[in-house]
């Protein structure tokens, strides 16, 4: 039985205007049943239409919302136009802006492919890359570009096998069987339709195992480098300019995609360039890939992520990035450089995560999912079928909550505990170790010993001083979260400061380094004596039973979550969304600007801002310096139109993984490409607030004056406007 949201008519996606879509509704309650929150009523606050987003998928296109909403024909061949011009890439986003195979997306996606493709003597970082010819352009080692061919709903063959069985271990081996069995039937069924190198089936669960669709992929593995803007333009102000907005970045690059011949593939549909750009109420369209969102949890479960999980998570990048920016100040060149770039990972980590604490925090934004979890109880409530099936799957996920509370300690102090990148090389080695010597003493299979030897062997030397600092920050970790009397805690720090415990193991444990501790497992000196091993052996049992916890809640959360799912399906339908997923979606909004911090932000910015913020903060700081400018963009090129604008927003439904969006018109012009939110977006985590939170896009204005009057790009421009005009788009 489906019914419609928010008890409106049962058509789907319909206008806007039809909805409630304020915050708030006052009721006529006393005050004394009223609960006040900086004057606002929490018992009035209801949810909005679209709180669960916009990120609409391909095999359910919002035609008639689209058509009805902005006042254009968006049918079947409108979508299939959208869907095969765009692509997906590590990470990232992109599309096709050409019928030669050209491919627009941000530099940020291809920041590590630019390092890559650098040849020696060169600085391409920090020059920029332009190839002057076809055969200049540069063959990217390992990379790929994935075209959706084809989506398809297989819910109801997957249900049908699983709903056959009774245990949860029974339905995963049976899903699994069934999801298998599908994929091979899609590869033979679209295996002589590709165009690309080869084809691939990706099974995604939506609405958490709610329901399954199976994605068909065109797979693209030459594609090659041809513009890529310098860093210091393409990340124009780094991490503090980072979910922010104004914005001033020129943030794009150029792929272009070559086929089995050798030569530039030559794509079906492309997006045309637009020349005219958009200004403030336009509609724009952001087709892309947008990564895991939260949107779809109970009420439990968020409240769990706001008082366990997300903090735990913002203290641990919190306390690493402090000790990165420590290391810093006194490292030499070489070495500042590289911590600078671990600490963006770790800054854009940390702010993120700090704007869905923040939310989840927001008693109004709480008080809006509550409502929506409420009427979604009533409705299963109403329905015998459903109330049999779905009707204790709340009040389960909130008991497993509770059950993760009793651990929330251990969460936070064996948080990251095997990160390879921000945790101690020396632990790691350490719980390796002991893992080895029980192999050798019971006997174990040789290669099981050797394959235990070989991951040991993996883990690198840390900078002497970043190692102790890391080591340190663990021990501190154990000592904050599970108090100091905890048998960890004093059987690690042995009565010394964490300072003092780190010292005196990287002293006088062979685990210190990677060749000290291959000599000691080659000469047989490695034994349970050495004091990284007491360590461990004290640290394993406490562990172990985290885990232990952990994977045994974790099944029984994602059944729930999956059950969930189909009852959220079977009442709301369509209307609702699922959650990101890595997966293709196209989210519709206005470019509009909005209120912030006493003021308006502007629709868009022009490189007029990008001077004002060079000169403002102090030119002449040198390359790596967040508002530095590259040498050649000191001085304003001659000719280059400073009121060209360089940045928009518009309220686009966009999250982790939109990098490389393209942004286009009804037409299907490409206007911009997305490669932010701002700091009031960031809460898109839970819920789409579309009043202040803004997607953040490079305006292809301002990559047409770059590339004509800085970069001498005329081959692409040409290229652009051939593909603008030409037909069969």
């Amino acid at each position: 039985m489906r019914r419609e949201l928010w008890q409106t008519t049962r058509t789907a996606f319909r206008p806007i205007a039809v909805f409630v879509t304020m915050t708030m509704v006052v009721l006529a309650l006393p005050e004394h049943g009223r609960a006040q929150v900086g004057g606002v009523d929490l018992d009035t606050i209801r949810a909005g239409q679209f709180d669960y987003g916009k990120m609409w998928t391909f095999e359910y296109p919002p035609s008639e919302y689209f058509t009805q909403t902005y006042g254009f024909q968006a049918d079947e061949d409108w979508f299939q136009r959208a869907r095969l011009s765009v692509l997906r890439v590590p990470g990232c986003s992109a599309s096709f802006v050409s019928p030669n195979g050209l491919v627009a997306t941000n530099h940020h996606c291809v920041r590590g492919v630019v390092s890559r493709i650098t040849q020696e003597g060169e600085t391409l970082l920090d020059s920029g890359f332009v190839a002057a010819t076809l055969e200049d352009e540069r063959q990217i080692p390992g990379y790929y570009a994935d075209q959706l061919l084809a989506v398809e709903d297989v819910s109801d063959q997957v249900f049908a096998a699983t709903d056959a069985v009774s245990s949860e271990a029974e339905r995963e081996r049976v899903r699994g069987e069934v999801l298998d069995e599908l994929e091979q039937a899609l590869l033979r069924k679209y295996g002589t339709r590709i165009t690309g190198d080869s084809v691939w089936v990706q099974m995604i669960g939506l609405y958490n195992g709610g329901r399954y669709s199976a994605y068909v992929f065109n797979r693209f593995t030459d594609v090659r480098m041809v513009v890529a803007a310098e860093l210091q333009m393409g990340f124009f102000g780094g991490d503090p300019d980072n979910f922010t907005y104004p914005r001033y970045a020129l943030d794009f690059a150029f792929l272009r995609v070559y086929g089995k011949d050798g030569n530039p593939y030559r794509p079906t549909h492309w997006l045309g360039w637009s020349l005219d750009g958009v200004e403030e109420g336009d509609a724009v369209f952001v087709i892309g890939n947008p990564g895991s969102t939260n949107r779809l949890k109970s009420i439990a479960q968020l409240e769990y992520q706001r008082d366990v999980s997300v903090p735990a998570l913002v203290g641990w990048l919190d306390s690493r990035h402090a000790i990165l920016g420590e290391l810093r100040a006194s490292a030499p060149p070489d070495l500042a450089g590289q911590l600078r770039n671990r600490m963006f990972g770790l800054s854009n980590s940390l702010k993120a995560s700090g704007g869905r604490l923040a939310a989840l925090n927001d008693p109004v934004i709480m008080a809006r999912k509550a409502d929506a979890e409420r009427r979604l109880r009533e409705a299963i409530a109403a329905d015998p079928q459903l109330s049999a099936d779905y009707g204790d799957v709340f009040d389960r996920l909130a008991e497993i909550q509770e059950e993760r509370r009793e651990y929330a300690a251990q969460h936070t102090a064996f948080m990251q505990l095997n990160n390879r990148g921000f945790s101690s090389a020396f632990q790691r080695r350490a719980r390796l170790g002991l893992g080895w010597l029980e192999a050798v003493e019971q006997g174990q299979p040789a290669d099981s010993i050797a394959l235990l030897a070989t991951e040991m062997s993996r883990i690198s030397d840390t900078d002497p001083a970043l190692e102790r600092m890391l080591l340190t920050a663990r021990f501190e970790d154990f000592q904050r979260t599970l108090g100091a009397d905890n048998p960890i805690v004093t059987a690690t720090l042995g009565g010394r400061t964490p300072e003092q415990a780190a010292d005196y193991l990287l002293s006088e444990s062979v685990f210190a380094t990677a060749a000290s501790t291959s000599q000691a497992m080659e000469n047989g000196t490695l034994d349970k004596s050495d004091p990284a091993i007491v360590m461990a052996q004290e640290l394993r049992p406490a562990y172990r039973e985290y885990l232990e916890a952990w994977n045994r809640l974790g099944p029984e959360e994602s059944a729930l979550e999956s059950d969930l799912g189909r009852a959220r399906f079977a009442v709301y339908g369509r209307d609702v969304p699922p959650d990101g997923t890595f997966s293709p979606r196209i989210t519709d909004g206005v470019v509009k600007s909005y209120e912030y911090n006493g003021t308006i932000a502007p629709p868009y910015t022009t490189f007029f801002g990008l001077y004002d913020r060079y000169v403002a903060h102090g030119r002449g700081q040198g390359l790596g310096a967040e508002w530095e400018l590259p040498l050649r963009w000191r001085t304003p090129p001659a000719g280059l139109d400073l009121a060209t604008p360089l940045n928009f927003v518009s309220t686009s439904d966009t999250y982790g993984g939109n990098s490389g969006s393209p942004a286009v018109t009804p037409q299907l012009e490409l206007v911009g490409l997305n490669f932010d939110r701002n700091i009031d977006g960031l809460s898109r985590d839970f819920i789409y607030l579309p009043a202040r939170g803004r997607n953040v896009m490079v305006d292809v204005r301002a990559i047409r004056e770059a590339l004509e009057k800085v970069y001498g790009a005329d081959r692409i421009l040409q290229e652009l406007n051939a593909g603008a005009s030409a037909s069969g788009r």
